[in-house]
Order: structure tokens, then sequence, then C-alpha cells
């Protein structure tokens, strides 16, 4: 029988992520870091920028390197790194670009230097991105998407029971069964201590376990189906907001069940011909809500109210079945961490995409000036004024859309069988990019297409309407002349 469920946690391991660096080089990193500038550290340590960051997902090992070219045009497209030994000077076929105005570094084509027949080169900038950083966003979409058992850890005996290694699932003899609670959990008393034990009912034998007002949830789901705001819900229902987010997790949780049983397993098992998606980026606003006891009356010390967030869908274009949809937003990582990370990795001297945490609006935590830095303790301050400000509000940090989308689709290549990939999606350059660097190896075997739709924004409602038609039936005519140039070759 199925056994109740709870929501995954990172601590369930369903990725394992091998840590990119060794640790020598992490105590030079720590050696280094007060005797050399942040230039020449960030320089020193730069090579993880084409490192493969090996991971284990569902019993197989899988290699994430996407720092490659994402221009499909460009002859070295989803082609790695790679030093020609046997040419004068040993060129590589990409180069770094510095960063400059705020831009991140980026990586250069460099002309093909064996042969210039063929396809060449254009010279392409690709924006470098943290292929660590991309393991760990592929682990949090994997970690969110997923329910695992209930397994609490049962003490059958006391103390001082000598069969205290007995359990009423292996050798129920040594057990009384002692009925079960108003909750239906089995009751089981053991022979030698006595002690009476409830063990979690099966899923067939409740819904309700630790669930009260269950008699509302019809209603609840239609008001949020109906789009009703939060304070609505809680007047009409007659429920606090505590009682509302916990049926709302609760819902999610079956929800969550539901695709396990009757859509995950199908998938797997189910072959496409080819499959038309559609990628896209939506846009809402987040409330940043404070911690308990850090309000404040005054205009001081406060991050912007509601943050653009973004959430990335994925959907078939013919029976707009979505596929997923995550939120860019990773609400487990706290400023801890990140503190903890920069300290033992020294992030804040490195490179944006040698970093851990590059995908988080935080990428690291501030460290005061070394002696050769070249930051001033003002501009540390401020820096770190920023970083404590956020400390304020609930956990939790944006995520670069760019990354979302990445592992978004990665997860998405794994899970969905098919010849032939047909994407659509607007001139998005972080879709576009994701798709690139995804399904480079696909795009290059020609069994994978991207469609961009553009709009012209000059144009009228009533004018774009009768493009539209007129596209249509040029389409449907240029299909009949194809068909029937196609019988007459036939005869």
């Amino acid at each position: 029988m199925t056994k109740l469920k709870r929501l995954a946690v990172l601590d369930d391991r369903i990725i394992g992520i091998q840590r990119p660096i060794s640790d020598s080089e992490i105590h030079s990193r720590q050696a280094d870091y007060p005797l050399l500038a942040p230039v020449d550290f960030a320089k020193k340590y730069r090579d993880v920028l084409f490192r493969t960051v090996s991971l284990t997902y569902e019993g197989k090992y899988h290699n994430i390197q996407m720092n490659r070219c994402d221009n499909p045009y460009c002859k070295w497209f989803g082609l790695e790194q790679h030093r020609f030994e046997s040419v004068k000077g040993k060129p590589s076929r990409y180069r770094l670009s510095g960063a400059r105005g705020g831009t991140s570094h980026a990586i250069v084509c460099n002309p093909d230097p064996t042969t210039t027949i063929g396809k060449v080169t254009w010279n392409c900038t690709t924006n470098a991105l943290s292929n660590w950083s991309i393991a760990e966003e592929i682990k949090r979409l994997a970690t969110h998407d997923r329910v695992q058992d209930w397994e609490p850890k049962y003490e059958f005996h006391r103390e001082t029971c000598t069969k205290h290694d007995k359990t009423p699932f292996a050798t129920p003899n040594h057990f009384y069964r002692r009925g079960k609670s108003s909750g239906k959990s089995q009751k089981w008393q053991c022979k030698t201590c006595k002690k009476i034990t409830n063990v979690l009912p099966e899923r067939r034998e409740t819904t309700t376990y630790h669930q009260q007002r269950n008699d509302i949830l019809p209603t609840y789901a239609a008001l949020i189906l109906n789009r009703t705001p939060v304070k609505r819900v809680c007047e009409i229902l007659k429920i606090s907001s505590d009682t509302y987010y916990r049926k709302l997790e609760w819902m999610y949780r079956r929800c969550l069940e539901f695709l396990e049983r009757h859509e995950q397993v199908p998938l797997q098992n189910k072959q496409f011909d080819s499959l038309w998606l559609n990628t896209d980026k939506l846009q809402y606003n987040l409330n940043n809500v404070r911690k308990k006891g850090h309000g404040s009356k005054f205009f001081d010390m406060i991050e912007v109210k509601k943050p653009q967030t973004n959430i990335v869908v994925t959907a078939d274009v013919d029976s707009r079945y979505v596929f997923r949809a995550d939120v860019a937003y990773d609400w487990d990582i706290t400023l801890d961490n990140i503190e903890r990370d920069t300290k033992e990795l020294c992030e804040d001297h490195l490179h944006e995409f040698a970093r851990k945490n590059a995908r988080l609006r935080f990428s690291y935590a501030p460290q005061p000036p070394t002696p050769h830095d070249t930051e001033s303790m003002s501009a540390y301050m401020s820096l770190q004024q920023e970083f404590d400000n956020r400390k304020r509000y609930i956990d939790g940090l944006h995520v670069n859309a760019t990354y979302t989308t990445i592992a978004q689709l990665w997860h998405l290549q794994k899970a969905v069988k098919t010849k032939k990939w047909r994407f659509v999606t607007d001139e998005d350059y972080s879709l576009m990019s994701a798709i690139y660097r995804v399904f480079s190896k696909e795009i290059r075997e020609g069994v994978t297409h991207h469609f961009l739709c553009k709009i012209d924004r000059g144009k009228s409602l009533r004018d774009s309407y009768t493009e539209y038609e007129q596209s249509i039936r040029d389409l449907k005519t240029k299909d009949i002349v194809g068909s029937i140039a196609q019988r007459i070759y036939q005869h």
C-alpha cells in the first residue's frame, strides 16, 4: 500500500553533485587570499570556466559543461574548449573576454587555425556561466517537484527493554495490535516492555491525517482557481492566514502525488515522433516580507516592497500540456549559507563564472578588504549594509532566470523521449541561450529547430491580424503546391 508522502528537501539528496574543486585547491585559495590582489587571485583560479561538473541523477552520471558557443551559425557552436597542440602557438577554440561596464565575462570564438574550408567562425561572444551553479539549480528543481515517503523514526521500546532491535514491520510476533487511533494510525505494543507506539497510516486508510477543517477543501480550491485574494478566502471560509497556507501546501503536495502516479511514469514510457514546445517567462511581483521583529515605521533600511520575479514555463503547443513551470526563486538558501561558502571558497575574489552561487542575487558575502585589496573600506561597508539589510527579510533569494531556464530544459531533455524537438520562443536571450546550450548536440544533428517569434510594434492590431491571415493562406498554398510537385515527381 502507498505510504503517506511529504515534500522532498535538499537533505534527501535526489541529485548528488561532485564538488568540482579539490581540497588541495581550497587550501591553496585560502593561502593566496591575503597575499594576492583580487585581479590576480581571480586570474589564477579562472580555469574552472571550462571544468566539467559531474552529478548523479536516477542512478546515472551526467556531466555539466555549458560554456560553449551558443551561435548556431558558428563553426564552434556547441563544441567544448579545445587546444590545438599541433598548430604553432597552440591556440584554443575560445578565449575569455574581460567584463566591462558592468557586463559579465564572455567567451569569444577564435578563428579555426586548421582550415578555412566550410563553416567559419564569427568571432561571436557567449556569456560565461558557472557550471557549478547550473548543477546546483538542476538539483533545486529536481527537489522541489518531488515527494518522498514519510518515514519517521519510531521508538517501539523503552530504554531498558531487551528487545530493542525488534520492530513490528520485521517481527510482528513480538508485538500486540492495540487497535487504531482517531487518525486511523495502527497501535503496536511491545510484549516485553509494554510500550505503545502509533505508526503512520497508509494513504488508502486516510486522506485527512494531520488535517483539520477538511470540509473546506472543495470551496478552497475553487476560490484559488478563481484568483480570489488571500484575505477574501480567509473571510469566506473563516480561517486564519496560517491555515490558508498550510492548506495550500497540502494541495500542492497532493498534486505532486497525482503527477507522480499518473503522469511521470507514463511519460517515461511514451515515445514521441516530434514535440512542439513553447518556452516563455512570466513576470509577477513577489511580496517582500520582513522577518518577525524587524519591522520599521520609517523608510530606511528597506528593500523593494514587491520585487519582480520570473517563472519559466514550457508547454506543448498543440495540447497546451504544461511540462514544467519553475519559479526563479530559491527559498531554501539562506545568507548564512552564502557567508559560509564565501569564507570557505574565497568567492568574493573570484570571477562570477567561478562561483558556486553565481545564480543567486547575492553570489557572495562581502568581506573586509585584504592587505592587497583594491576595494575601499567605505565600498565594503556599503555592500555589507545591503547584505545585512537583506537578513531582515524572509529567507530565500532570487535566481538568474537563465540558470532556471537551463535547469528546466535539462530536466525536460531527460524526462521526455522524442525524435524531433521544435521550440517556439520570443526574442529573449536567456531563453535562446538556454536552448542552444542544452540542445546543442541535437541542433548540430538537425533534429532540433528553434522558431523565433518577433513582433513589429509599429503595426496596428488590424494590420497584424490581416498579415496573420495572409500568412496562413500562403503556408497552405505552399503545402498544396509542394504535395502536387511531390506526386508529379513520384509518377
